[in-house]
């Protein structure tokens, strides 16, 4: 486990732990031994009101490796969402959490959430990685609406 990265993930969860987007959740998860896991993290969006993301509240995995800040944080919808930004196993697809494209190491852990939930409502069609969001998306919007409402509904947002 890398000091430089332990310590980072600390700082970024005083600074959570301090001050956070209303509705959002994210914490470390918890070993079998019942201590707590700085590297995996369990977090919760809510989606953006009045939109078809609206009613839902969406859960993920942020795993972060040895070499965080220096590389971004793993983000997993766990379960998956249908979204064309998202692969079939959950893990998202966006600049922000790619080394190469729009990562920076300054980027905070509240920085990526809210990034996550305004891509749901705003997804990039060029960066797709579910084909079938994706052609649903430009070819039939109301199919693809209603669809994200089915599934807004079935993840419920916890009540506030």
């Amino acid at each position: 486990m890398s000091s430089v990265a332990s310590n980072a993930i600390c700082e970024q969860r005083k600074e959570w732990r301090r001050e956070h987007p209303f509705g959002f959740m994210a914490r470390p998860m918890k070993n079998p031994d019942g201590t707590l896991n700085l590297f995996a993290w369990e977090c919760g969006i809510p989606g953006m009101k009045d939109t078809i993301w609206g009613k839902g509240y969406y859960k993920l995995k942020m795993t972060f490796g040895n070499d965080y800040p220096i590389t971004p944080p793993q983000c997993q919808f766990d379960p998956p969402i249908f979204h064309p930004n998202v692969f079939s196993s959950g893990a998202i697809c966006m600049p922000l959490l790619v080394e190469e494209l729009d990562w920076r190491p300054d980027v905070t852990i509240q920085q990526i959430l809210l990034a996550i939930q305004k891509l749901l409502c705003e997804p990039n069609i060029i960066g797709s990685a579910d084909a079938e969001a994706a052609i649903m998306y430009n070819g039939n919007r109301l199919m693809y609406e209603t669809r994200v409402l089915f599934q807004a509904e079935a993840m419920r947002r916890p009540k506030e």
